[in-house]
């Protein structure tokens, strides 16, 4: 039997890499997992050719001595105590722990009990990082003096449910990536003295309370200082070591160095040669780091690997283990009086909004165009209004009521639903693929059904999309009304239309099982930040319009003004049979006319069909060989450029719905704005006096310790 037999505790994303590590050593045996979640350990330890356990005492049953904690944050002190308790040695994701007392306690009570415990810091282990360690460490750089650290970042997609780790505290992205930033630092410069960081809310996430972070760090021997974001495109990953003979620039996602070193040649040519030298080394690195990806010499989360192949073999030898609880505690320190700063603003900004035990309006999807619409339309007319969104208002206002939250937390549906008479449901994913669709458009219309059945809405008014009938189906068919069929191939459509039909089918069930409900399907909205000339109309290409096909499809246009009154008639005749009811104005333009109206006078060019659909069939063979769907799929574009002709008799004879503005009107507005707009631009960029500032936000609460 070998001397080690790991276990692992938790089955989430990180576990596969541990588990791969474990299994490349000859000398350890892997004898399973387990996981809260049985279903997902038991799905996973069949992927990954291992056993599921019921719980830790299972795995310890079975045989393991060493654990893997690999569970949520919260939770890695109590698991490692059980661990310890159980005469078993643990490896510890990071952070060891939250607080670092209780790290603390933990190796006290590791070494009562003669076993070991380490940290899974593996960037320290990472080969560009370890590469530029041993560079430091000869004295290549000379005396470090300070560090600097990019990082951008992103979270899996959200397919709704109970909210993951990450979207559930605000300090959350600090104890998780920038706990790495913090290790490294202290690495290169001596302990952390002191902290001082700030947080914004920039949208680059919308679910999380901040995702913009920078840090300066104080240590021993130097300044560090760090930014985390979830806004800045492309994602990075860098590293700058500032030595008093160079500095050397560490990209962890390209795999290169670039180092500019100090030399006795006169300064310009020194910046000639540093120059020269810092582009030649990424040249020579990418290329071979390519190569050993590809032969994996180098593999996803190397560091880990060489960390967890580098903590048994120094068990076996009795070696100090490569990352000391004490190490990982003084780091843990510092990321939790940062991270519990940022949760209390968080939970000082949510306790300003309050809900009433009553309202008449629950509007979802509060910060698109149309949600904006109709909430400013109920406003006008004295009713008042609750707002569901998923970010903290900077400007919110003093009559609307903000309930926050994501539409696929049920959790928060439901908070947002209670109390309110009639549900107008706008909200859904716009942009993303299907994890995001799933999550904002079909599992949140599935919490909005569930909440207004658990607190007994009066109407549900589910504003649904013309994308869910079968537009290429329908081509030349006669008027397209709301008996005609629904996309029988949404899939090849796209996740929008996939998302929308799976949403209004929910709505159309619930109704038949007596929810209160009304349907609408607005065509083609513009207006109110919607822009009119899509790629449904044309394409900008180079101060053209680009028209795919002849220019003579007619286009289910709507203003978003005569949008919102249809939804208001959709209240006020209290429609709650699960009608469907088409929203389109009466006036028919297509493509050539919208430009004619408000194209700007730019020339049209046109695509022949015939090459449009040739180029959507040639598109298709190299996705198709790597399993991905064209954009311009010959199915997408039978039913981009199907010839319809639209109706909607029953949005008149239902609720009496007229379009008040008008197609021809709305465009009018809609290019009256746009040259406004030019014309203040145009006036600030020529003024001689100073524009005016512009109002600050209040800062943030910062955290400073020394």
């Amino acid at each position: 039997m070998t001397t080690y037999r790991a276990g692992m505790v938790g089955s989430g994303n990180i576990c596969e890499f541990h588990v791969a590590a474990v299994k490349a050593l000859s000398d350890v045996q892997l004898v399973g997992i387990t996981d809260l979640d049985a279903e997902r350990a038991k799905t996973n330890a069949e992927k990954w050719g291992t056993q599921a356990f019921a719980d830790l005492d299972a795995l310890v049953a079975a045989g393991a001595n060493v654990i893997h904690v690999l569970t949520p944050p919260s939770s890695h002190a109590a698991v490692t105590r059980a661990a310890l308790e159980r005469g078993c040695h643990v490896l510890v994701e990071k952070p060891v722990t939250e607080d670092a007392d209780e790290a603390r306690a933990l190796q006290t009570l590791a070494d009562e009990k003669g076993l070991t415990i380490s940290v899974n810091h593996s960037l320290l282990y990472d080969p560009q990082v370890k590469r530029a360690l041993d560079m430091v460490r000869a004295g290549k750089l000379g005396t470090v003096v300070s560090v600097d650290i990019l990082r951008g970042s992103e979270y899996p997609p959200y397919e709704g449910g109970r909210l993951p780790p990450w979207y559930r505290a605000a300090g959350y992205p600090f104890r998780d990536i920038g706990v790495h930033c913090l290790y490294l630092i202290q690495e290169l410069l001596g302990p952390i003295e002191g902290v001082e960081a700030d947080w914004r809310s920039l949208g680059g996430d919308p679910n999380l309370a901040f995702d913009e972070w920078r840090a300066l760090v104080t240590c021993e021997r130097g300044l560090g200082q760090f930014q985390l974001t979830w806004n800045a495109k492309p994602m990075q990953s860098q590293m700058i070591i500032h030595g008093t003979k160079g500095v050397l620039r560490v990209d962890l996602f390209a795999m290169f160095h670039g180092k500019r070193a100090s030399t006795p040649l006169p300064k310009a040519a020194e910046r000639l040669l540093n120059a020269v030298t810092d582009s030649i080394q990424p040249l020579i690195d990418v290329p071979v780091n390519v190569v050993k990806f590809v032969r994996k010499q180098i593999q996803a989360y190397q560091g880990l690997r060489d960390l967890v192949r580098d903590f048994y073999a120094r068990l076996a030898t009795g070696d100090a283990p490569p990352v000391t609880v004490e190490d990982a505690a003084n780091v843990v320190d510092w990321v939790e009086r940062v991270a519990r700063e940022a949760d209390a603003d968080h939970e000082a900004s949510l306790a300003r909004f309050r809900l009433s035990q009553e309202v008449p309006y629950l509007v979802t999807g509060a910060s698109g165009s149309l949600g904006k619409a109709v909430i400013a339309k109920l406003r006008a007319e004295g009713h008042r209004v609750r707002v569901f969104q998923r970010r903290v208002p900077t400007r919110p206002q003093p009559d609307i009521e903000y309930a926050l939250g994501n539409l696929g937390d049920p959790e928060a549906v439901d908070r947002a639903v209670a109390g309110a008479q009639i549900v107008i449901h706008c909200g859904a994913a716009m942009k993303g693929g299907w994890p995001e669709h799933k999550g904002g458009t079909v599992v949140g219309t599935q919490n909005v059904i569930d909440a207004c059945k658990a607190h007994g809405v009066k109407q549900l008014v589910h504003i649904s999309s013309m994308s869910v009938f079968d537009w290429a189906g329908m081509s030349g068919k006669g008027h397209v009304d709301e008996s005609v069929a629904t996309e029988p191939r949404a899939d090849e459509r796209g996740a929008y239309t996939r998302a929308k039909l799976e949403a209004e089918q929910l709505v159309i069930a619930a109704a038949k099982q007596g929810l209160p409900a009304v349907i609408l399907r607005p065509g083609q909205i513009f207006g109110g930040g919607i822009p009119l000339v899509t790629g449904a109309v044309a394409r900008n290409a180079g101060g053209r319009w680009l028209i795919l096909g002849d220019g003579k499809l007619e286009l289910p246009l709507v203003y978003i003004d005569d949008v919102v009154d249809a939804i208001q008639a959709a209240v006020d005749k209290h429609l709650v049979g699960g009608e469907v009811i088409q929203i389109i104005d009466s006036q028919r333009l297509d493509q050539r006319a919208v430009l004619d109206l408000a194209g700007g006078g730019k020339p049209v060019l046109t695509i022949p069909r015939a090459i449009v659909f040739a180029l959507g069939r040639l598109s298709e063979i190299p996705l198709g060989l790597i399993g991905k769907q064209s954009p311009i799929g010959v199915y997408r574009l039978r039913s981009a450029l199907a010839q319809l002709r639209y109706q909607s008799e029953r949005a008149r004879e239902l609720l009496g719905w007229v379009p008040r503005v008008g197609v021809r009107e709305g465009i009018r507005r809609v290019t009256g704005e746009a040259n406004v707009i030019k014309m203040r631009e145009w006036s600030a960029s020529h003024s001689s006096q100073p524009s005016s500032p512009r109002p600050q936000a209040s800062p943030t609460l910062k955290q400073q310790s020394r």
